[in-house]
């Protein structure tokens, strides 16, 4: 299996250059050369896999077993979910009038990332410890990525993690996931400022070439290909979970309700269709409605100023695998999709050519939902069901209620869920709901913390370059040598999300 740049600018990468890369050399994203094609008798036996064995059947299609044998493939795997509370380390929860909800939360942070963050961990440790490498990882949040990053990576020796966030603007449960974790390998900056300055600073350092390869720098962000190919089994069991039968031909559709921010988890699903599986995906965003204006207008332009929601994660108006999405749907064009991002990229706007909308239209259906249709669906659903909601699987709840209230279709359904309500007290007190607290979420109010604060006017960019040469430095002496540059094959990619 061969990986490409979207861009069609870099050389083809086997699943340890795109692991190690992020973004590919010329801006674009990896991909697979070939997306493999299942047949429905393939689909049939998949159907009574559990979830960890969906995960290892699909990566096995990913990774060469020259690069991971496959008795291998399946011990990192088994480790990665190790640590989930839940048997069966996902749980579909069936609720009132066809509300499928397919809980992805019960890792370590409560937050669907912990699936794919967790197995790529493993995946890089693997590796590093064959070759006696060092990678410093960089990443920016808006909150569940850099809990979700930090525990998959915690405690290792060739890895030093250094997240980004902005101070304040996570919920105070997000920030004490991340600034509890006191080990010597997790370095956590707590920004005066918001997102998009912290992109831009993480952009800075991955944009100094030399820089970059001399550390090692990549990204766990969703630009990383491994994040994406475990998700792809997210789409796989709910649909075996949610699919009347499968004795019929052709095999029956399943709806899947994808609440979108960086859009990770819905170019998971539009690969799993490309696989074969029978989905219809829906797209449900929050008033940073950019992939819906895509979806229904062929209007992917940024809007002026990102809105504050109660689904912060998916407060996003540059969702940077998109750009995977329209490269499957063009064929595979990669001269196309170079001259659209970079039109993008320059502008903040653009108009989709008339054959990829229509496509992109024809495989995706969106939807989009305001603070009050947040809150709304989280009261119903309690009320309903005593059943609560974060206000990300909210938004795709909203959706289902929706078209329960407009009788529009009888297609099985099944909405993702993103994260747990715990981490989302304030929205769930907006809803007039009484916030339930698991007691490892209390017990982060009462341990010590760490963080490295990043003031206004600091010149972050230069702080982040000394700390990491220092830490850098002290793996060295400790090991009695010194990090080989260019383990990662994506010198000057950048990173724009969590």
């Amino acid at each position: 299996m061969e990986y490409v740049s979207t861009r069609g600018g870099s050389r083809a990468v086997d699943f340890e250059g795109a692991l190690f890369s992020g973004y590919a050399p010329d801006g674009g994203l990896f991909m697979p050369r070939s997306i493999p094609l299942l047949d429905e008798a393939t689909l049939r036996s998949w159907s009574r896999l559990s979830y960890p064995e969906l995960v290892k059947k699909l990566c096995s299609l990913f990774i060469a077993p020259e690069l991971v044998p496959r008795s291998t493939l399946n011990d990192l795997i088994d480790r990665a979910f190790s640590r989930f509370r839940h048997k069966d380390v996902v749980h579909m929860s069936r609720l009132k009038d066809g509300l499928n909800v397919l809980e992805l939360w019960h890792g370590v942070t409560y937050a669907f990332k912990d699936l794919s963050l967790s197995c790529t961990g493993q995946f890089l440790q693997y590796f590093l410890e064959k070759k006696q490498k060092h990678i410093t990882i960089l990443v920016g949040t808006s909150g569940d990525t850099g809990s979700s990053a930090i525990e998959s990576v915690r405690g290792q020796q060739n890895m030093d993690i250094f997240v980004l966030l902005p101070k304040g603007l996570c919920t105070q449960i997000q920030e004490l996931q991340m600034t509890t974790v006191i080990e010597d390998n997790v370095h956590v900056f707590a920004a005066h400022g918001n997102s998009d300055q912290i992109d831009e600073v993480i952009k800075e350092l991955f944009a100094d070439v030399d820089f970059s390869r001399k550390y090692n720098l990549m990204s766990l962000n969703s630009v990383n290909w491994s994040r994406i190919m475990v998700q792809i089994a997210h789409h796989f069991y709910a649909y075996f979970q949610c699919a009347p039968s499968l004795d019929t031909t052709p095999l029956p559709v399943v709806e899947i309700v994808v609440p979108t921010g960086g859009g990770g988890n819905i170019t998971a699903g539009c690969i799993a269709q490309k696989m074969g599986l029978p989905i219809q995906l829906v797209a449900v965003v929050n008033s940073n409605d950019i992939i819906h204006r895509a979806v229904q207008h062929g209007d992917f332009s940024a809007s002026e100023h990102v809105k504050a929601t109660l689904a912060p994660a998916m407060d996003i108006q540059e969702p940077c695998n998109v750009e995977r999405i329209l490269w499957l749907l063009s064929g595979c064009d990669s001269h196309l999709v170079k001259t659209l991002m970079e039109q993008f990229t320059a502008s903040k706007s653009l108009k989709l050519p008339e054959d990829l909308h229509r496509k992109l239209s024809e495989t995706l259906r969106s939807s989009s939902a305001s603070n009050e249709d947040i809150v709304r669906a989280m009261r119903r659903c309690w009320e309903e069901n005593q059943c609560l909601l974060c206000p990300h699987t909210a938004v795709a709840a909203h959706y289902h209620y929706s078209q329960l209230d407009s009788c529009a279709s009888s297609t099985p359904r099944c909405c993702l869920a993103s994260a747990s309500a715990a981490k989302f007290q304030d929205a769930v007190l907006q809803a007039g709901l009484v916030p339930q607290l698991p007691p490892e979420i209390t017990a982060l109010t009462a341990m010590e913390t760490r963080s490295t604060a990043l003031q206004r006017g600091e010149d972050w960019a230069q702080v982040l370059r000394e700390r990491v040469a220092a830490v850098v430095r002290c793996w060295e002496a400790r090991r009695g040598g010194s990090v080989t540059p260019g383990l990662q094959g994506g010198a000057g990619q950048v990173v724009t999300q969590g």
